[in-house]
């Protein structure tokens, strides 16, 4: 991927050097970690979202969680990897803002936060082990930079473009929460059954991949970061962490109804249809026929 001597983004804050979250308070109570292990073993084979998990193990829905105060800073000029991925942020401001602006509206740019071990959010205490996720509280992306070892040596996807979707992915969590498309999925909990509810959040999921490919899309052709084997890349990425890939790695059956973010078949598709198609339009699973 050709990312070297692009804009790096002005909205990303490191917190690596801060102390540790703690440990994290659902509904008014400490979690041990004995639950904490439980949630990320759901997060990881089942691909539910751990804070939800969390929530339900307490009894009760997230109580709020002071977020991190005192002044942001960027990471260090010398950190590789930080200034990849504050690169592919900036990117992902530049397309989806020109997107938006077409559309006739303006785009809100996420902050991206670096962190290790657990950081504080507006959705609860985020930890390393749960992988990049998005709050929509505080229209953050939080990730361990470690998780890019865990994708290469663990899930068996390496590549920079590989780490770009990750990044694109989440953004594509943030596209949908200024949609409202987020807040009306979560609307439906409670209201549906479980299975009903975990297709919503497949559709969900798949939709951001959708919208990583559109990213990739109006990147390519504005600044031709694709090199050869990048598309390859991501694709083998969006295999590795399908529901079903996750949970025949556990050693478990794959259970469809479980599923949360949908099969490697169907990530790859939706990222291929975003980046073949371009088109917000095209990344409407919610009344796709088939998934």
């Amino acid at each position: 991927m050709r990312w070297e001597g692009n804009r790096e983004s002005d909205n990303v804050e490191d917190r690596r050097d801060d102390e540790g979250g703690g440990s994290p308070v659902f509904g008014g109570r400490s979690i041990g970690i004995g639950t904490i292990v439980i949630a990320l073993i759901g997060g990881w084979v089942l691909g539910i979202n751990p804070l939800t998990i969390l929530g339900a193990l307490s009894g009760g829905a997230p109580a709020h969680v002071q977020t991190h105060q005192g002044p942001a800073h960027k990471p260090p000029a010398d950190d590789h990897l930080a200034r990849f991925v504050s690169t592919v942020l900036a990117d992902t401001e530049d397309v989806w803002r020109d997107v938006f602006r077409q559309g006739g509206a303006r785009y809100v740019d996420p902050k991206l936060v670096l962190f290790r071990g657990a950081t504080h959010t507006a959705c609860g205490t985020g930890q390393s082990a749960m992988g990049p996720f998005y709050c929509p509280a505080d229209q953050k992306v939080y990730i361990d930079l470690g998780f890019y070892e865990t994708l290469k040596n663990q899930l068996g996807a390496p590549g920079d473009f590989a780490q770009a979707y990750v990044i694109a992915h989440e953004v594509g969590h943030h596209v949908q929460n200024l949609l409202g498309i987020s807040a009306q999925v979560d609307r439906a909990r409670g209201r549906v059954s479980k299975v009903e509810y975990n297709h919503l959040s497949v559709k969900l999921e798949l939709q951001a991949d959708c919208l990583a490919g559109v990213w990739a899309h109006h990147a390519q052709n504005a600044r031709q970061i694709l090199e050869q084997g990048d598309v390859e890349s991501a694709m083998n990425a969006a295999a590795k962490i399908g529901d079903d890939a996750l949970q025949r790695a556990s050693g478990g059956a794959v259970v469809p109804d479980s599923f949360t973010h949908g099969t490697s078949a169907q990530r790859q598709r939706w990222f291929s249809t975003g980046l073949r198609m371009g088109s917000v339009k095209a990344c409407d699973t919610f009344s796709a026929q088939t998934l």
